[in-house]
């Protein structure tokens, strides 16, 4: 990395033109840096500086422009230092604004997506992993007109999966609030793949209705086949078309592709354990992203289980805020998914 080569006056001036170019997407000069951030140096000795720092591989010079870019292994540099502090700052407001639009909508996940990437204004990606194994914890029947009632399952990680289904007639509001609390206590603990081979293998049930029976257990079966596997949900998907480097339309065009690939957009979410993970262009192994960084971060779902929730946007993305927002909406989902 260099970093004999790199004293404090160097990383600042590193730091500057990140920061600046971040804000701008414009080249940066040697006078918007003495002007704006190191105001004690003049311009010549920044411009030195500069050129140092491009023959050590942290500044591009853009075609015939006069200013400089931060490359890839500047932000590489750059993240590092962020996430080599002991503790990662925690948005509170976007742990706010999420937890509230989370506790209003029953789609915990899509609703996810949808806020973080109107927190960072990114395209934003939630992996809900494959939970084994899992049990129920309640289980309701609610009274609806015509003979039916609306059937909900509550497991352990706080997953929630409702059906409407078929009832006699003669199962009043109290009939069915005694068969939930009668089929919530045989069942409360079971896997899922227990409560559909129990209550198959049962003809009749003393106080239910057989319709109840057959309507819990293909719900729990469709919940089984939903959770055997991982998921990721998008939010977002335009948002990257709002930035001056995706302007050029195939190239727009090529990373939409790629969002519709759920499996490429897997590996990106599930290729480390760390809490943090920043991928800066190249390192995506993307072609389509070369331009671009995935920023992820880790949270519980249930018992042992992890999920991950992530952005994609410029390299020249602020990596601290994005890092802190994710951070911040990590820990909400963890409390809700783990509850």
């Amino acid at each position: 990395m260099d970093a004999e080569h790199m004293d404090a006056r160097k990383e600042r001036i590193l730091k500057a033109i990140i920061d600046d170019y971040i804000l701008t997407a414009m080249p940066v000069g040697s006078r918007t840096i003495s002007r704006k951030y190191e105001t004690t140096l003049s311009s010549a000795t920044i411009r030195n500086e500069m050129s140092d720092l491009a023959e050590l591989g942290y500044l591009a010079q853009p075609h015939v422009s006069a200013g400089r870019v931060p490359s890839v292994k500047a932000y590489r540099l750059y993240v590092d230092a962020l996430l080599s502090g002991e503790e990662l700052p925690m948005d509170e407001n976007a742990r706010a604004y999420f937890a509230e639009r989370v506790r209003q909508m029953e789609d915990v996940i899509t609703t996810a997506a949808q806020a973080i990437s109107e927190i960072t204004r990114y395209t934003a990606l939630v992996m809900m992993p494959k939970q084994l194994e899992l049990r129920v914890a309640t289980l309701q029947l609610v009274p609806m007109p015509k003979g039916s009632a609306l059937l909900v399952i509550v497991t352990d990680t706080g997953a929630i999966r409702d059906t409407v289904i078929k009832v006699s007639e003669n199962l009043d509001g109290d009939a069915l609030y005694a068969i939930s609390r009668m089929m919530t206590e045989r069942l409360r603990g079971r896997t899922l793949q227990e409560v559909q081979e129990m209550l198959r293998g049962y003809s009749h049930q003393a106080g239910a209705d057989g319709r109840v029976l057959e309507g819990i257990a293909d719900l729990a079966a469709q919940m089984e086949k939903q959770s055997a596997t991982d998921t990721v949900t998008v939010g977002g998907s335009h948002n990257i078309l709002n930035y001056p480097e995706y302007s050029d339309v195939e190239k727009a065009r090529a990373f939409l592709a790629v969002l519709e690939e759920k499996d490429r957009l897997m590996d990106l979410l599930s290729g480390s354990g760390a809490a943090f993970t920043v991928l800066i262009g190249p390192e995506t192994g993307v072609p389509e992203m070369a331009d671009c960084s995935v920023v992820t971060a880790g949270y519980r779902v249930g018992a042992g289980h992890r999920g991950a929730v992530g952005v994609i946007g410029p390299t020249r993305m602020p990596y601290g805020k994005v890092l802190s927002a994710l951070n911040a909406v990590g820990s909400v989902l963890s409390e809700l998914l783990s509850e």
